[in-house]
């Protein structure tokens, strides 16, 4: 046997041991979502405008039928969110959502002090989503976070 031909068979047996670890490609992993809030908005009729982020951690695309949970600012339960948005979401990635909500005068009043004052206000954001895929089911989530007077944009938190 030349040392070539030793060299081919090297090589095919590689290539045939390599094609048996394939597998099928990496193992499809989900987790369960979450929902936080982007950016909030004091519209001049005083409701306000929310972006509300939608997370898919999994490693493959999910479809989510429904988001439903408690905005709280400050500690004071400010409004419902209600997001049915039946759309795939891709691995890893997110999609942000705009609400207009009526908050609680005790929310309303929090977020105008933090604006007023150039300062953040804590909030959270708590419920549940309904994912459709790739399996059916209802993840609970919890965000707490802060959120900040952004300069130079008039009654917008970040």
């Amino acid at each position: 046997m030349t040392h070539r031909t030793v060299v081919r068979l090297a090589l095919l047996c590689a290539l045939v041991l390599l094609s048996a670890c394939g597998g099928g490609g990496p193992k499809k992993r989900v987790f369960p979502p979450s929902a936080s809030v982007q950016q909030l908005t004091v519209l001049p009729d005083g409701r306000w405008s929310v972006q509300v982020r939608l997370q898919n951690f999994s490693n493959v695309t999910q479809r989510f039928g429904n988001v439903a949970g408690t905005l709280r600012v400050a500690g004071n339960e400010a409004a419902r969110v209600q997001i049915t948005p039946d759309l795939a979401v891709g691995p890893e990635s997110v999609e942000i959502f705009t609400l207009e909500l009526t908050p609680s005068p005790a929310a309303a009043q929090a977020v105008n002090a933090a604006l007023d004052a150039r300062r953040s206000v804590r909030y959270e954001l708590e419920g549940e989503i309904v994912s459709i895929e790739p399996n059916k089911r209802t993840d609970d989530f919890r965000f707490d976070s802060q959120l900040s007077a952004i300069p130079g944009l008039t009654g917008v938190l970040r």
